[in-house]
């Protein structure tokens, strides 16, 4: 499926965000993480929630420009970068969504050994997730609850 098209929508109230979220948590909490990484923008929500269900006090991000505009992926755009010891190893990062995959590769460029999770995935990015909550076909555009 060409980049861009899509045939589905799905909404998310911010009680479903916080309901899935707190799943996530659950999937993760089977180890101490050394901090936690936000990919922005998305990813500061799951960060906040994240932050407190697993206890985790260390809170950094990592930003990275990818859309154009509304459902427009454009070239990836590295704002803010950030460098850990051991290439991340013991860090999670979090990011709302997977979607082509461009944004978490470039993440795993940065730091090989870090957890990466996402509570949304589509297929053409799912692979790239380390732990991810829920399925969302490729053709789908994903509204979040602060973009309503």
């Amino acid at each position: 499926m060409a980049e861009g098209v899509y045939h589905q929508e799905m909404h998310i109230s911010w009680q479903e965000f916080h309901d899935d979220t707190r799943k996530l948590a659950d999937k993760l909490k089977y180890r101490e993480w050394k901090g936690l990484l936000a990919i922005t923008r998305g990813g500061l929500g799951p960060a906040t929630v994240l932050s407190r269900e697993l206890d985790i006090v260390h809170v950094d991000t990592v930003c990275i420009a990818s859309y154009d505009d509304e459902k427009s992926q454009g070239e990836l755009n590295l704002l803010k970068s950030i460098s850990l010891e051991d290439q991340g190893e013991g860090w999670l990062v979090i990011d709302d969504l997977v979607d082509t995959g461009k944004t978490i590769r470039l993440v795993r460029e940065l730091l090989p050994k870090a957890h990466v999770a996402t509570i949304y995935a589509k297929p053409a990015g799912m692979d790239l997730a380390d732990t991810y909550l829920t399925e969302v076909a490729q053709d789908c555009w994903v509204f979040f609850p602060w973009e309503e």
